[in-house]
């Protein structure tokens, strides 16, 4: 958040030059009675299993047939190309063909043994089919089919991608669907199971509710980053090199019930605003005594470091030549009492634009956990906000696992935070406010991605949140001051109506796979731990949108009613509320935030 009128935002552009490389076709020819389609999973139906992406996901819409498709977004320096190797027959003709929609969208064969072959479309705003064909080499028995896209062009799809000539050698059959499915744990956040062996398996991929969200090799395996009391259904099936078999018979569990974070203190439906407390700017100083009742978390704003790596946090009131009016220290205090009294939560917050915080030594980390305990003992706070905002954290180029994170200055916060936890209790209230750049962007890309080039900023959140989620009391992302997202849809929402908020908070309430890794997914948070950040006003940030628009967002959500274009893939009564940048922008607005608040939810 912007201490004078509007944070800056940290997303930036994207752009390539694009290039029109022809490439080698040549006519079809029909393939021979005895002739078979070679390809594993050819129509994505058993997601990306058999191929291997750069950039690719598997989508429920568009799709040319069947429940499922490809779809695949180049960067600038990546054309987001996914291949498999298949086994052939020597000296045989081969008939590759596939349905592809997008711009500059190529189908191809490569280790052919003769001349390598592609087809590509210019631009297909529908499904339309590439057809190429190769004779294989004296000696080849093995080649690779690929399909691809065209540097920072936008995203393709494919589908139906078959590979039609005689059957190579030693193609086999996909195993037999496993038996034996059982849990053999339940925690509030966990489901534990364990299946029979399949004879020829070579892998397992684990479903919950339908959505693959695991490959383990072994049979058993840990689901983890499940909301507390849900019931939850899961599945298995087996994989080896000729495909995916069909999946188990289901086993439903119901996870037991969780601390929440601390939030049980909160009311069902929380207003969550910052108040600016150690500066002044156009929206004036607001004492805290005269922050209306309506508001249930009030942030401080800010706490900053003394350097950007020195960890050591400082809390500095606004002096009163700058905030004519501020209250004394003692009047600040008793005004903290009293909200806590009324059973509001007062937080100190971390950082803001101005205040970038690298924890990149373990000293750093624990002069965060020190400075930060004395300005929650000093003040009496109820817990801590942490608003890290442009380079405060970024990914190592080597760190690709959110769930196992290796970069310092993630690692120490996350230590840190953990530490602060522990030391307050139950009662601690944990929240965090990142920018969507650091969060929901993470669904197309993570850090530095696998042949680099992308900013390491991308996704950085995401261990953060997932390693304290069951510490977590909220979770509300800036809304604003954002460029275009991808949402779960596969196409991209903009700031100023409801559809960006349902859409992003959609996703938060899912779960998405990161960077397009359906082994690589992100799990949903509660809804409880969920408030969406809006601006208060046209001042307060880039993104504000009508008390009406607040509304819809609201409806669609909490009731799936008023929606727009986006489809939200649940129903969240319990989501927890609204959050904004600022309670001073809204006074300054004469409480239109507040009152919409205040409006729907009583």
């Amino acid at each position: 958040m912007d201490r004078a009128r509007r944070p800056r935002s940290v997303l930036a552009a994207l752009t390539a030059a694009l290039l029109a490389v022809p490439a080698l076709t040549a006519l079809s020819s029909p393939a021979g009675a005895a002739d078979a389609d070679v390809a594993v999973n050819g129509g994505f139906e058993s997601g990306l299993t058999g191929w291997t992406c750069t950039a690719g996901t598997t989508v429920d819409s568009p799709v040319h047939s069947g429940r499922s498709a490809l779809q695949a977004t180049p960067a600038g320096s990546d054309n987001a190309q996914c291949a498999q190797t298949v086994t052939v027959q020597p000296d045989a003709q081969y008939t590759l063909s596939g349905y592809v929609r997008g711009s500059y969208v190529y189908l191809g064969a490569n280790g052919t043994g003769t001349t390598d072959v592609s087809t590509w479309t210019q631009s297909a705003p529908d499904w339309q089919k590439l057809t190429t064909t190769f004779r294989t080499g004296p000696a080849t028995t093995k080649v690779t089919i690929y399909t691809h896209g065209w540097y920072g062009t936008g995203a393709y799809q494919a589908d139906d991608i078959t590979l039609v000539g005689p059957g190579g050698s030693g193609t086999g059959q996909p195993p037999a669907a496993p038996t034996g499915l059982k849990t053999t744990s339940v925690t509030s956040s966990s489901v534990g199971l364990s299946w029979s062996a399949v004879t020829g398996a070579t892998s397992y991929a684990l479903y919950r509710d339908g959505t693959r969200v695991q490959s383990v090799t072994g049979t058993s395996a840990t689901v983890s980053g499940l909301a507390a009391s849900t019931a939850y259904s899961f599945q298995v099936s087996a994989v080896n090199a000729a495909g995916e078999s069909a999946k188990s018979a289901a086993v439903t569990a119901t996870t037991s019930a969780g601390t929440g974070g601390g939030s049980s203190d909160l009311p069902a439906h929380a207003l969550v605003g910052y108040l600016h407390a150690s500066f002044a700017n156009g929206a004036g100083y607001t004492r805290l005594a005269d922050v209306p009742d309506s508001w249930d978390v009030i942030d401080l704003a800010f706490g900053e470091p003394t350097s950007v790596t020195s960890g050591d946090i400082r809390f500095n009131r606004c002096p009163v030549t700058e905030c004519p009016g501020v209250e004394s220290d003692a009047d600040f205090k008793a005004a903290i009492k009293a909200k806590q009294a009324a059973g509001k939560k007062v937080l100190i917050s971390i950082g803001g634009q101005n205040g970038q915080v690298q924890l990149t030594t373990t000293a750093a980390r624990d002069a965060f956990v020190t400075s930060v305990s004395k300005i929650i003992d000093t003040w009496g706070l109820d817990g801590l906000d942490v608003d890290f905002e442009g380079h405060s954290l970024s990914l190592n180029a080597n760190d690709t696992d959110f769930k196992n994170p290796t970069t310092p200055v993630v690692v120490n916060l996350i230590s840190a935070l953990k530490t602060l936890k522990a030391k307050y209790g139950a009662k601690f209230v944990l929240t965090m406010a990142p920018e969507t750049f650091f969060v929901q962007n993470g669904y197309q890309f993570y850090g530095t991605g696998k042949w680099g080039g992308q900013d390491p900023r991308c996704g950085a959140y995401l261990p953060v949140i997932h390693a304290l989620r069951d510490d977590l009391t909220l979770l509300h992302v800036q809304d604003y001051n954002s460029g275009p997202i991808m949402g779960l849809d596969n196409q991209y929402h903009s700031m100023g109506g409801a559809d960006f908020h349902i859409a992003m908070t959609d996703m938060l309430l899912t779960g998405f796979p990161v960077a397009g890794d359906p082994n690589n997914v992100f799990p949903p948070l509660r809804p409880d731990q969920v408030a969406i950040g809006m601006p208060a006003t046209t001042n307060a940030g880039n993104g504000y949108v009508s008390p009406a628009e607040v509304t819809k967002t609201l409806d669609c959500l909490t009731k799936k009613t008023n929606c727009g274009s986006y489809a939200t893939h649940g129903t969240w009564p319990a989501l927890r509320g609204l959050m904004t940048w600022s309670i001073n922008w809204d006074r300054f607005a004469n409480g239109e935030f507040q009152k919409t608040f205040d409006g729907y939810f009583g």
